[in-house]
């Protein structure tokens, strides 16, 4: 950028080029480190997020500097000190490779190059750097994939915020669409079941109950008009019916609560502490929200939540993992990502070419009134 200059830009833009489809492959986030350290300014960009804590500023930013902030980056890091792999934060490893894999199968999908590049919403690598990275490749149409597939605004609301606020420094923004969610999508229905039945087959079946477990919110959200909830029993309801389960023996509860106020209901860890009093011997979790392991899969699922419900009477607990890269996962993926880039797909016509851009355009006109004599209409005249 040049100096003095307030937006970011090439000095010599590309006017006759096309340039290449960008998907924008994006997640919460992670630490770089297991450490209180990494920890801090991580929480602290999480956390100071409007849509996270709807609160005044004045008073959350006292809260969080004089009371979250001291002590809850030492407890965080004590919790992904017990995750972390030689790979790293397992939630990075695993959204690196979604997005390789999303990347090979959309290329040669279309007569354009089509580049993913992977951001995370608080941390690294950011929005920024992926968008620079599109940018570096000549996207000028960028499709926007958070990997949430319940729409909350404190995550899909969110990295849209992030999106837009990086592009208000470009003096060039591309086109931009934006995917708000995937709750039930027959690919993404099709592959939560698959992941739980392929359970139940290789290790003695169903348990007496398949427990749904989704990220928790405040109930004053939901209150508030976001449809989160809403979509949460949705994609339940619709991979209970694909598995051909029993629905009384079905259980959609929210988890990771943060605060003193009221959230979600019922409380993932309360309804397993519960479940062996109430006779239940063996239990199924699943997380649909969540389409990559990480601390709240690994940690508070797979480790927390199975100790309370063991140390409680119960006799047989089994996590099913996320979604992750399994190829089914990434099959959906890439073909959501395909609808959203249709009209993106055609060769462009060359430039400089005046009889290619009226036959382009002739041809067009030709669909368009051939659609609308499909559906028993007739195109306007004027």
């Amino acid at each position: 950028m040049a100096a003095g200059t307030r937006y970011r830009g090439d000095a010599r833009p590309p006017h006759g080029d096309p340039g290449a489809l960008g998907v924008l492959l994006s997640n919460l986030g992670t630490p770089a480190a297991p450490t209180a350290r990494a920890l801090r300014p991580y929480l602290r960009q999480f956390l100071l997020d409007p849509r996270v804590i709807e609160l005044p500023r004045a008073l959350w930013w006292t809260i969080l500097h004089l009371f979250v902030l001291t002590r809850r980056p030492q407890q965080s890091a004590a919790l992904y000190a017990q995750i972390w792999t030689p790979e790293g934060s397992p939630l990075l490893a695993i959204s690196e490779r979604q997005a390789a894999g999303l990347g090979r199968r959309l290329a040669g999908r279309a007569r354009l190059p089509i580049h993913v590049a992977l951001g995370m919403r608080y941390g690294e690598p950011s929005l920024g750097a992926a968008l620079a990275e599109l940018a570096a490749k000549g996207c000028r149409r960028i499709l926007s994939l958070p990997l949430y597939p319940q729409y909350s605004g404190p995550t899909v609301g969110s990295s849209f915020d992030g999106l837009v606020g990086e592009l208000v420094g470009w003096r060039w923004v591309p086109e931009l669409r934006t995917i708000h969610g995937y709750h039930d999508e027959a690919g993404y229905v099709a592959a939560l079941a698959a992941s739980i039945d392929e359970l139940w087959r290789r290790d003695g079946g169903a348990a007496d109950r398949l427990l749904f477990s989704f990220h928790g919110m405040p109930r004053r959200y939901f209150d508030g008009g976001d449809p989160y909830y809403c979509y949460c029993q949705k994609s339940a309801r619709l991979v209970t019916e694909r598995l051909g389960f029993p629905a009384e023996r079905t259980i959609v509860a929210f988890q990771s609560r943060f605060g003193r106020e009221e959230w979600l209901q019922p409380y993932t860890d309360e309804t397993l502490a519960a479940l062996p009093g109430a006779g239940v011997a063996a239990v199924d979790v699943v997380c649909p929200g969540f389409a990559a392991d990480c601390l709240e899969t690994l940690e508070e699922i797979d480790g927390l939540n199975r100790k309370l419900f063991l140390g409680a009477g119960g006799a047989r607990y089994r996590y099913v993992p996320c979604l992750n890269d399994r190829a089914d996962h990434l099959d959906f993926l890439a073909d959501l990502a395909l609808r959203h880039l249709a009209g993106w797909l055609e060769l462009p016509v060359e430039p400089g070419d005046p009889a290619a851009a009226a036959r382009a355009s002739a041809g067009r006109a030709e669909a368009h009134a051939a659609r609308l004599a499909g559906e028993g209409r007739a195109p306007a005249r004027g």
